[in-house]
């Protein structure tokens, strides 16, 4: 390892030489507290920014082991310092002068949920944090004084600042953690009681509009009904109160406006811990919900969706599905069976975003077309024995249809964003309103163990750059390009993540992107099942991270681990396999 001071000499003999001459700053010199790493060096200064990291001893940042105790706890520490550290470089980014991307110090975003980010990691050695930089240029020409500004006073005192205990508001950081660990002691309450969510009493739902995940200012505070009000004893906030949301099915509806929708995406976010002062940090989902939507045109294949469709008068297969452009009905049964594949153990369903022939039919429907002429079994006869017989709770948002009240097991009426629990009254008006007495086919779980193949498109042969011939035995190396948060290109096959709507971050999108990469080189084999595939990732992003799948085991910053139901769903939308 080099010193600070050779990278300073280094860095002024290359001034005013030709861009690519900055590629031979690449190492790791030791700073004074820190070591600082230039892992990749971009190719001109319009070009996306270099990648740099630091690298700062526990026993130098000395943060106390309670800070340190579990994965927990380290990930929130990660977390709570990537937002320090993004605080101090706003000051700072730009301020050096030049073409281009000259002068920016990119650092990862955080939104008001808490991700396992390669931006800022720690283990029980160490801080590392990954970070961009724009290494100024004239044209095409160093400006190497300007990046001596930016690496010898702008980062120190940024690092100074934001990854030493001693320079930290050690109350914030403390009260960061112990949330986390309160989050986490409801979400195992909740899996020890038999529940599917929790909300809170005195949390704030509503966001500040559709483009700002803020909570609303003067919004009305969520009161939990008293049938429905339990005490949990946290073990640093203390005695809490809010709503238990039962497994089983629960339904919520209302009057437009009045806050259904509003608490159901409090609920699919809920999978997800948030930072103090969100509103929403009391908040709890079982940890595998799953929001599911209908998806029209996306692409299916070799899914199991007789439990809903069957007898299509084409004759197709629906016990191994195929379809390269779906409708809203098949897309959202294939949806349902992928989520039981991915363990999901809550559905999470809005009327508005469903296919209305997939969901309900009533009396009248049925009298004009005969069960023996409608191949789809609609969920409102399903829900139930997927509860029963799967362990796979719902809970629905409905607006205008009533059959779904016989199915409840608990029924909220959101009221001007007030909670009201009506269970009772709404089970007495069901017998005055009987639904259909048709008979559904038997409930027979699908088949979850597809085989995972490429198709004659899934591993394109490298071709020569004179001659453009295939070389045989030579797979062309595919390569990653994110369009935001909403999908990624595999080489040339997009992957459309559009829908998938607990996908918060482009982070997890990038590392989904990452993830697919590593599988269709080296995973997908035609022997191993989709769900021996995932399980194997997950294993590997449970010890290892990110760093596992990306090539020659360096990973940058701007990846974020996504859960393992966002995982099943982008390998479900990849065409080419």
């Amino acid at each position: 390892m080099k010193s600070s001071r050779e990278l300073q000499e280094l860095l002024r003999s290359l001034n005013r030489k030709s861009y690519p001459a900055y590629k031979a700053l690449r190492g790791s010199y030791q700073f004074n507290g820190y070591v600082l790493s230039i892992d990749h060096v971009q190719g001109d200064p319009f070009a996306s920014p270099s990648h740099v990291s630091i690298c700062v001893l526990q026993k130098d940042a000395a943060f106390p082991s309670f800070c340190m105790e579990n994965r927990l706890t380290r990930e929130t520490l990660a977390d709570h310092l990537n937002r320090q550290f993004e605080q101090q470089v706003t000051h700072f980014t730009f301020r050096a002068k030049g073409s281009g991307k000259s002068g920016l110090i990119s650092v990862s975003h955080c939104g008001q949920e808490i991700l396992c980010r390669t931006a800022c990691e720690v283990t029980e050695k160490e801080i590392t944090a990954r970070f961009f930089i724009g290494f100024p240029a004239n044209g095409r020409t160093i400006n190497a004084p300007e990046l001596e500004k930016i690496l010898f006073e702008f980062l120190p005192v940024c690092v100074q600042k934001a990854f030493y205990y001693k320079n930290l508001n050690a109350k914030a950081l403390e009260q960061a953690i112990f949330l986390a660990e309160d989050q986490d002691y409801i979400r195992r309450y909740l899996k020890d009681h038999d529940l599917a969510a929790f909300v809170a009493d005195g949390s704030v739902l509503p966001r500040q509009s559709g483009v700002s995940s803020k909570p609303m200012r003067e919004a009305v505070p969520f009161s939990s009904p008293e049938s429905l009000r339990i005490s949990l004893d946290l073990p640093h906030k203390g005695r809490i109160c809010g709503m238990a949301v039962k497994t089983g099915i629960t339904l919520i509806v209302g009057g437009g406006y009045h806050g259904k929708s509003t608490l159901l995406s409090a609920l699919e976010l809920g999978v997800y811990n948030h930072i103090a002062g969100d509103g929403r940090e009391y908040v709890i989902t079982d940890e595998s919900a799953l929001k599911l939507r209908s998806e029209d045109g996306r692409f299916i294949k070799d899914v199991d969706i007789s439990l809903f469709i069957n007898d299509l008068p084409n004759k197709k297969d629906t016990r191994s599905f195929c379809t390269e452009d779906a409708s809203g009905s098949t897309s959202q049964a294939a949806g349902i069976i992928e989520g039981m594949e991915a363990k999901s153990r809550v559905f999470l369903l809005d009327e508005d975003t469903s296919a209305t022939n997939f969901m309900v039919r009533d009396a009248f429907m049925q009298e004009v077309i005969r069960q023996n002429k409608e191949p789809i079994t609609p969920f409102l006869d399903r829900a139930r024995d997927l509860y029963k017989k799967a362990g796979i709770s719902t809970i629905l948002v409905a607006g205008s249809s009533g059959a779904f009240f016989h199915i409840a097991d608990t029924i909220i009426q959101m009221d001007n964003y007030h909670p009201v629990d009506i269970t009772a009254e709404t089970k007495s008006l069901c017998r005055k309103y009987p639904l259909s007495d048709a008979v559904p086919a038997a409930f027979c779980m699908p088949a979850a163990h597809r085989i995972m193949t490429k198709s004659a498109l899934g591993a394109p042969t490298r071709r020569d750059y004179h001659s453009g011939r295939p070389v045989a035995g030579e797979p062309e190396r595919l390569k990653v390009k994110v369009h935001g948060k909403s999908g990624f290109a595999l080489g040339k096959q997009d992957v459309d993540l559009h829908y998938v709507e607990q996908l918060i971050d482009t982070e997890q999108t990038a590392a989904l992107g990452l993830i697919l990469k590593y599988a269709v080189e080296h995973l997908i084999d035609g022997k191993r099942t989709l769900s021996e595939i995932v399980d194997y990732i997950s294993g590997q992003l449970h010890q290892k991270g990110l760093s596992f799948f990306s090539e020659g085991g360096h990973i940058p910053g701007g990846y974020a681990i996504p859960r393992t139901q966002e995982i099943y769903s982008c390998f479900n939308r990849y065409r080419r396999m």
